[in-house]
């Protein structure tokens, strides 16, 4: 018998610690469990990779079982049905001709799953998330995905992720990058805001999600992922990276480039901790430059031109 997941463990603990008793497997709970025994049967029986190179300069960062969602197999086979409104496979387009619907815009898919999300269950089922949604914002044609932890007082009260001062300073690195903020898409792995408490007395006080909160609410993160497609995804923070399934720290994991899911993805400090070191000795000018050399990183996958003084931002010889 398998060892239990602990994700899993952890979101039912989360229920029954409220004194819930069943659990009814709803559309969402579905592809959230699914998720898991797909990922489970890939561990029990890995794929063939007879034919398969490795990226040059790319280190392998698979998601462990519990954020992992199924692949399709090596042979043909008749498709089969997804229960129905499940996010982690969004509409392929059709060719012309086809007595299929229409292909739909990515702009449509993104509506149509963030109309999913609002009226997500497995999150709001939780307790321990509160009621306003925040989804995502920016160009769904973009070639750079930003993913954070979760929404804050600020992006909650403006209904858009990376509003606060966090969300400014990260407007200025993507200023920085040559790029308007409309010209990116930017998300965060947790849809809703984590409570304190019981959320009436919170204040502006935020929370990082605890991974049962991320677990419920990783079917969109990932179907936004396949619908954008992203030529790199940058995690901002550990936690977001932990939303993937990468597992480490900010400082163990960036400095690199990652592939994950057959994308590019490039991992760096959250600008909530470039302000914090703002206030410390420095200015925290050293951390302001290893993101800075992530955000080149990133330049560099996507073909952005690099000046001389972009590579000179933040260094001390400046």
């Amino acid at each position: 018998m398998p060892a239990p997941n602990p994700l899993l463990q952890e979101y039912l603990s989360q229920l029954a610690a409220r004194g819930v008793t069943h659990v009814g497997l709803t559309d969402e709970a579905r592809a959230v469990l699914a998720t898991v025994q797909g990922a489970r049967q890939q561990q029990v029986t890995p794929p063939a990779t007879a034919g398969r190179t490795a990226t040059p300069g790319i280190a392998s960062s698979s998601p462990p079982s519990s954020f992992r969602t199924p692949q399709p197999a090596d042979t043909p086979s008749a498709p089969r049905p997804s229960p129905a409104g499940t996010p982690l496979h969004p509409t392929q387009p059709v060719s012309p001709g086809s007595s299929a619907s229409p292909a739909r815009s990515k702009r449509e898919l993104l509506d149509e799953l963030a109309r999913e999300a609002e009226g997500g269950k497995q999150a709001r089922e939780l307790g321990t998330l509160r009621d306003i949604m925040v989804f995502a914002v920016g160009n769904p044609d973009s070639d750079i995905m930003f993913i954070g932890e979760a929404p804050g007082a600020e992006e909650e009260k403006q209904r858009e992720p990376f509003v606060g001062p966090a969300g400014q300073l990260l407007t200025k690195i993507i200023q920085a990058m040559g790029l308007r903020r409309s010209e990116v898409y930017i998300s965060n792995v947790c849809k809703f805001r984590p409570k304190i408490d019981d959320g009436r007395m919170q204040g502006s006080k935020n929370r990082a999600p605890t991974t049962g909160e991320m677990l419920a609410c990783q079917p969109y993160i990932m179907a936004e992922i396949n619908i954008i497609k992203p030529r790199v995804i940058v995690c901002l923070g550990a936690t977001a990276s932990t939303g993937l399934g990468i597992e480490g720290t900010v400082g163990r994991l960036r400095g690199r480039v990652q592939e994950w899911r057959g994308h590019p993805l490039v991992v760096t400090y959250h600008p909530s901790y470039l302000l914090r070191r703002e206030a410390e000795d420095g200015g925290g000018l050293a951390e302001k430059r290893l993101v800075w050399e992530d955000m080149m990183r990133v330049m560099e996958i996507v073909g952005l031109p690099i000046s001389d003084k972009q590579r000179a931002y933040f260094s001390r010889a400046r």
